[in-house]
């Protein structure tokens, strides 16, 4: 006869150590449980007593019902990293797992709340990815300006553009300052989220970040994970040219680009909210400046200081995400939920659903203030939804929360 916690999900143990940034050692030491009860618990072979469970949980301030929860299907498109590359596994493995969780919020959300349908430019097939030129990348980037009617011109928020496709987006900081951002592909509801991480303290990096992910999640959606990995450098400095083309379009950044100085470049990083490094180097890919003359602005650059941190830096504000803390806000105040129940719907700890959904801390607990009236969203009506709830993009008119592209 097995004894232990019936139901208990081996791989939720896995999923929340690795999230947590622990090793089996480490969770060994806090919780007081034994490495090799650990190891059986993780791997299947051993049920955890509840007891036992309990201090667990508590070591990884983790609901003790969370690891009951069976996983669900994330897909198995591959994860696009926008990093160091000496960042390490461990950094990887904490970003994909805070975007999936992120994923699993958000279905839960959408029982109530449904997130603007999705408006992507197509994606290329694996075919084309594979065979892509530098001035298909170009021209993918105006495409997908056209496709939302952005102009040529500076785009003033980047991750208003993004979400208000459908596209969610989770932006907090992971305590890995080598880590820039992760995109999937979650196939199973049929939309893309991206991550950013807001360790570096610039809102024109993030910027950069969240149109780098999107080159990702356009170009290369259809290719494999052994694709990412054997081209992994090639996708990078891909979707790096489709960040730079996308926020600065070929045909309007030209006429300003022509022979900058350094200071010319400060006053432009304002109006494009790019940083002065990379409006070098789109004007060096444009061919609008010689090797001499660029090696002289990076000199400059340099002697400046501005390597360690660029002029505006502390002064831009970041963009932030809004479908999340909108949509948690809007179940409050409209959705019946007390905070505990809506948690306890969730299944995560108060402080992961602030940090994954950009709320104050401390904003769920009962006594943290009252709640902001919203004027924007309205509920999904219960009575639309099914008890078998569809797992492909919602293309319904019960979208509740609506940004403008522009």
């Amino acid at each position: 006869m097995r004894i232990g916690v019936a139901g208990f999900q081996s791989q939720r143990l896995v999923q929340a150590r690795t999230v947590r940034g622990l090793t089996q050692t480490a969770l060994s030491a806090i919780s007081g449980c034994s490495n090799a009860s650990l190891s059986k618990w993780e791997r299947g072979e051993q049920l955890p007593e509840l007891a036992a469970l309990e201090k667990v949980a508590a070591a990884l301030g983790m609901p003790t019902a969370w690891f009951l929860k069976p996983l669900p299907d994330y897909g198995d498109t591959s994860y696009f990293f926008r990093s160091s590359i000496a960042l390490t596994k461990e950094a990887r493995n904490v970003a994909e797992g805070r975007l999936k969780w992120a994923y699993e919020l958000s279905q839960v959300i959408q029982e109530w709340v449904g997130w603007p349908t999705l408006n992507l430019p197509d994606s290329l097939s694996r075919k084309e990815a594979l065979s892509l030129t530098d001035e298909e990348i170009e021209a993918l980037a105006v495409t997908c300006r056209q496709h939302w009617h952005l102009g040529l011109g500076p785009i003033d928020d980047v991750i208003r553009i993004v979400e208000g496709s459908g596209v969610l987006t989770v932006r907090e900081p992971l305590g890995y300052i080598k880590m820039d951002g992760v995109s999937h592909w979650f196939e199973p509801e049929g939309r893309p989220y991206i991550f950013i991480a807001a360790d570096k303290a610039s809102a024109v990096r993030n910027r950069f970040d969240v149109a780098h992910e999107l080159g990702h999640l356009i170009m290369h959606h259809y290719l494999t994970p052994a694709d990412n990995t054997r081209l992994y450098h090639e996708l990078e400095r891909q979707a790096h040219l489709f960040a730079s083309a996308f926020l600065m379009p070929a045909d309007s950044i030209s006429v300003e680009l022509a022979c900058p100085t350094l200071d010319t470049l400060l006053v432009l990083k304002r109006r494009w909210k790019t940083s002065i490094a990379a409006m070098i180097m789109r004007a060096k890919s444009l061919n609008l400046l010689d090797d001499a003359y660029t090696t002289r602005l990076w000199k400059n650059y340099s002697a400046r200081g501005w390597k360690r941190s660029e002029p505006l830096d502390d002064e831009l504000q970041p963009e932030l995400p809004r479908l999340l803390p909108r949509a948690i806000k809007l179940l409050l105040e409209e959705g019946g939920f007390s905070k505990a129940q809506l948690l306890s719907t969730i299944g995560l700890p108060a402080s992961d659903v602030e940090a994954l959904c950009q709320l104050s801390e401390g904003y769920l607990r009962e006594n943290f203030g009252a709640i902001i009236q919203l004027n924007i969203p309205t509920l999904r009506k219960r009575d639309h939804l099914s008890g078998n709830r569809s797992t492909s993009t919602r293309s319904d008119t019960s979208n509740v929360i609506s940004m403008p592209v522009r």
